[in-house]
């Protein structure tokens, strides 16, 4: 399955790595630049353990790809995961820019039906249809948007999404 996932902090990568792991065509996609040169040179930027190996090993096998480019990684998946960040404002509400931003890159990029958006950032109730709307903004194209929260535990993140509960 041809898949994307957006953001390769915490949440995306260890996404991103564990479903190529299962044999996904994965492409993450990031705006540092910096960061996917070090993603594409097999450097995790942060620990987790088996993670390197993860990359490393999906990376070489040339299912798991690195991009600063949105557009293209749309278009090529079935299935986009938005894994970005969402801070929290000085009021403690989540702050959502960067996931309409996002969905506002996808729904100018999607060229075709049938796609999936699946929304593993932290979000509060009611995000899905904000995304949903944003998208059909830019597109006149059908799609779904599911949610895949995430749970992590630092230091058991990878043995937890490749062996669940």
């Amino acid at each position: 399955m041809q898949l994307a996932v957006i953001g390769t902090g915490y949440v995306g990568l260890v996404a991103g790595c564990c479903l190529a792991e299962f044999g996904n065509d994965v492409c993450c996609v990031d705006n540092n630049e910096a960061k996917i040169a070090r993603l594409r040179q097999g450097e995790v930027p942060f620990f987790e353990p088996g993670l390197e190996p993860l990359l490393k090993r999906n990376h070489a096998a040339g299912r798991l790809t690195f991009s600063t480019e949105l557009a293209p990684a749309v278009r090529k998946a079935e299935v986009i995961f938005v894994a970005v960040g969402t801070p929290a404002g000085e009021d403690g509400s989540a702050d959502l820019s960067h996931v309409l931003d996002v969905a506002r890159g996808i729904g100018e990029a999607i060229d075709g039906p049938d796609k999936i958006i699946c929304l593993k950032s932290t979000v509060p109730v009611g995000t899905a249809d904000r995304v949903r709307e944003t998208v059909a903004a830019g597109s006149p194209h059908d799609f779904a948007i599911v949610s895949n929260p995430e749970f992590l535990k630092e230091g058991t993140a990878v043995n937890d999404f490749l062996k669940p509960d």
